[in-house]
C-alpha cells in the first residue's frame, strides 16, 4: 500500500514537471487556502493594488460566503462576509463573484432562495484591500421580478458594474441586465438590458452564469443565449461606461442545439479593441472548451477555436476562465482524461503570438471549478477540490514581455497619512508625467492636476468622509482610497 501511494505521488510530480513548459515556473505544489470546515464552492479570485490575490467562495451547509487574502506569505484566516439574514446561493457551477481596483474590493452575492422575488442581489464593499467590509447594499431594484447569477467588474476609476440575470414574476423572459454605481457601491442605477441580440425569439440560457468585462469606457456582457434551443455565446456591448448596451454580437459559431440547460457560462477579457472569450460547447457532439477572438468595434468574431488539440482519453472539458495582464494571458479549465480530472493552463506572455500548442498541468484529480489571475510576472490559480473539501491554490512566476512602460510600477502610488486631516502626500512610484484626479463618495470629481513627483495636497477644505484618488499614466490607471477626518 505504501509503495502504491509513493508511486502515485511520484507520478503526479513527474506529470506536473513534464508539462511545465509554457513559461511558468511554479513556486511549489498545490496548497489549501483554508481547512475543509469552510467548504469550497465555486472559488473566484481577484488581485489587490499590490497584486496580492483575494479569493471568495461559498459554503453550502449554511449558505455562507467566505473571503481570504494573501498577506505576503500566506492566505489569511477566512472571514464570513454575509450577515446571518443574508443566505447566499452557491454551488460548484455558480456562486459569489469578486472584482477589485487598487484597495477597493467588491463581492456580489444572490440571496436565497433564488426563485423568490423578495430575495435580491447584494454587494459588499471594502476600501482597505479586504481588511474589512461595509454592510451589504442591495443592487437590484426590480419590483416583482426575479434575479440570479450576479457578476461584477469595475470601471476605470473603481466604481462597480454589476450584471445579473432577470426574469418576470412568472420566471419567464430571461435576460441579462446591468446596474451601475457612480458612488463606489453606495447606490445603483436602474438596470439596463444587455442581451437579446440574436432575434425575436431570443431569451438567455436561464441556468448558465455570465460575465461582465470592462476596459476603459467599453463593457461587454458575455452570456449563453437561448434562441429556440440554440445555446451559443453572445455579448452585449457598451461604449459609454455601461450606461447602455445598444448592440451585441455572437462570439461562438458552434450552433449548439440542446433541449436542457448546460449550467456553464463564458468568461472574457478585453485587450485594446479585442474581446477574448472562453466557453464550453458541445456543438461538435463532445463537451470542449473554446477561445473566441472578436473585434469589438466591428462586432465580429474573427476566430473560434478549441483550446486544445486531440487528447487521448479525453472525455470532457468545462468551466474555462481567462485572465490577462499587459500582453500576458492565461486560460484554465477542468478536463477529464482517462478517468482523471485535470486542471490545465494555457499561458503566453505575448498574446499577439497566440497560445502555445501544449498546455501545462496545474494539478490532477478532484478538480471541479477553477479560476486564474495574472499580475506582472505572477500567476495564481485557485480551484475547488471536492476530495479534500478545500479551496486549493498554486502560484508561479513568468517573465513579462518588455514594454516602454513598466506595467507594475506605472499604475502604483503611495498615499499618506491615511486618514488625513490637512495635508495628504501622494507619491508616484515611477518616473514620468501623471494625471491626478480625486473623487468624493458620490463619484464627483473634486480635484484634478498633473504631477511628475511627490504632491503635497492641502485637503483642509475637503468635507470629512471617504475619497478616491485616481492616478493615470498612458493607458494605465490605479485607484486608492483615503479618509478625510
Amino acid at each position: 500500500m505504501k509503495k502504491h501511494i509513493l508511486f502515485s505521488i511520484c507520478f503526479l510530480f513527474i506529470v506536473l514537471l513534464s508539462n511545465a513548459q509554457n513559461g511558468i515556473a511554479w513556486d511549489g505544489m498545490s496548497m489549501d487556502i483554508a481547512n475543509n470546515s469552510h467548504d469550497n464552492m465555486h472559488p473566484r479570485i481577484a488581485l489587490d493594488g499590490s497584486e496580492n490575490p483575494l479569493v471568495v467562495w461559498g459554503r453550502m451547509s449554511d449558505e455562507a460566503v467566505f473571503f481570504s487574502r494573501w498577506n505576503g506569505s500566506a492566505f489569511t484566516a477566512p472571514v464570513k462576509l454575509n450577515p446571518s439574514w443574508l443566505t447566499v446561493a452557491s454551488a460548484s457551477w455558480m456562486g459569489p463573484d469578486i472584482a477589485s481596483k487598487g484597495d477597493t474590493v467588491y463581492v456580489v452575492v444572490k440571496r436565497t432562495p433564488e426563485t423568490s422575488d423578495t430575495n435580491y442581489v447584494y454587494i459588499m464593499s471594502s476600501f482597505n484591500g479586504g481588511v474589512s467590509f461595509a454592510p451589504p447594499v442591495r443592487v437590484d431594484f426590480i419590483g416583482d421580478s426575479i434575479s440570479r447569477f450576479p457578476t461584477v467588474t469595475v470601471d476605470a476609476i473603481g466604481n462597480p458594474i454589476v450584471a445579473f440575470m432577470k426574469f418576470n414574476s412568472s420566471f419567464l423572459d430571461s435576460r441579462w441586465v446591468i446596474a451601475k454605481s457612480t458612488d463606489f457601491g453606495a447606490s445603483f442605477s436602474p438596470d439596463v438590458k444587455a442581451s437579446g441580440y440574436s432575434g425575436m425569439n431570443a431569451e438567455v440560457c436561464d441556468c448558465c452564469p455570465g460575465a461582465i468585462v470592462s476596459s476603459g469606457n467599453v463593457s461587454t456582457m458575455l452570456y449563453r443565449d437561448n434562441n429556440s434551443n440554440i445555446r451559443d455565446i453572445w455579448t452585449g456591448v457598451s461604449t459609454n461606461n455601461a450606461i447602455s448596451f445598444p448592440s451585441g454580437f455572437e462570439v461562438d459559431d458552434n450552433n449548439w442545439m440542446i433541449m436542457s440547460c448546460p449550467s456553464s457560462g463564458p468568461d472574457g477579457v478585453i485587450v485594446g479593441d479585442t474581446l477574448y472569450s472562453t466557453f464550453m460547447s458541445s456543438g461538435s457532439g463532445n463537451a470542449r472548451t473554446y477561445l473566441s477572438k472578436s473585434s469589438i468595434s466591428d462586432g465580429t468574431a474573427n476566430s473560434v477555436a478549441n483550446l486544445t488539440g486531440a487528447i487521448t482519453g479525453l472525455t470532457q472539458q468545462n468551466y474555462p476562465r481567462i485572465a490577462s495582464n499587459g500582453s500576458a494571458m492565461a486560460v484554465v479549465w477542468k478536463q477529464n482524461v482517462s478517468g482523471t480530472a485535470q486542471l490545465p493552463i494555457l499561458f503566453t506572455n505575448n498574446i499577439a503570438n497566440g497560445f502555445p500548442a501544449d498546455y501545462d498541468t496545474v494539478d490532477l484529480a478532484d478538480i471541479t471549478n477553477t479560476d486564474v489571475a495574472l499580475s506582472n510576472g505572477k500567476v495564481w490559480a485557485v480551484w475547488q477540490d471536492d476530495n479534500a473539501g478545500t479551496v486549493k491554490y498554486r502560484s508561479g512566476t513568468y517573465t513579462p514581455l518588455g514594454t516602454s512602460i513598466d506595467e507594475t510600477k506605472a499604475d502604483k502610488f503611495s498615499v499618506f497619512p491615511n486618514p488625513a486631516s490637512d495635508i495628504l502626500n501622494i507619491v508616484p512610484l515611477n518616473e514620468g508625467k501623471y494625471g491626478l484626479a480625486i473623487y468624493n463618495a458620490f463619484g464627483q470629481q473634486v480635484f484634478s492636476s498633473q504631477l511628475t513627483t511627490t504632491k503635497q495636497l492641502d485637503i483642509s477644505r475637503f468635507s470629512g468622509g471617504m475619497y478616491h484618488i485616481q492616478i493615470t499614466q498612458g493607458n494605465n490607471s490605479h485607484t486608492q482610497t483615503f479618509i478625510k477626518q
